[in-house]
């Protein structure tokens, strides 16, 4: 896990959030899933009711899952900020396992969180579900404020999902083995 002020284009990762369905227990009228992916960081999901606080992503199909990016802001949100975040991966709700549990202290910026652990860099998570459980906030508040979420996964070269080596490596080959 490391804090970060902004996301950095990183070339052996791509954000995945988009194929998935968004959704959360709860939301302020206002204040919806909608803003977790809107890319603004002046916005924010503010959740309405009991802890705890649930961020639901579904796959269509199974993905791999290497990190996922959250964005909060003491300064701004306060008591709103999460203080403990737990992460789970499975294939169904009734599957989902708790893969990190996160504690933080007046968080200002991009938290990412690798799955599923810093020891393990080269693995990845596989699943339908993604959940993102706000477990806890600042000062005990109640509600909660997310102003942005990002799920990544790895990027795959296509040749190497094959399994075995692709044999086109003539010069003729070679002229058209890349867009541009």
């Amino acid at each position: 896990m490391k804090l970060v002020a902004s996301l950095q284009p990183d070339t052996s990762s791509r954000e995945i959030g988009s194929m998935a369905v968004w959704s959360v227990t709860s939301a302020k009228p206002g204040n919806g899933v909608e803003l977790l992916r809107d890319g603004r960081d002046d916005t924010y999901w503010q959740s309405d009711g009991a802890q705890p606080h649930l961020v639901n992503v579904a796959f269509q199909k199974k993905v791999h899952l290497s990190e996922v990016a959250i964005y909060t802001d003491f300064k701004l949100d306060e008591s709103y900020t999460p203080t403990k975040i737990s992460i789970r991966v499975g294939n169904t709700f009734s599957d989902l396992r708790e893969v990190r549990l996160i504690e933080m202290s007046e968080p200002q910026g991009w938290l990412v969180v690798r799955l599923p652990s810093e020891e393990e860099p080269e693995t990845c998570l596989k699943g339908f579900m993604l959940q993102v459980a706000v477990l806890a906030n600042h000062q005990s508040g109640r509600d909660t404020h997310l102003r942005q979420v990002r799920v990544f996964g790895p990027r795959c070269d296509p040749a190497k999902t094959l399994g075995h080596e692709v044999g086109f490596t003539s010069p003729q080959f070679a002229t058209y083995s890349a867009v541009r």
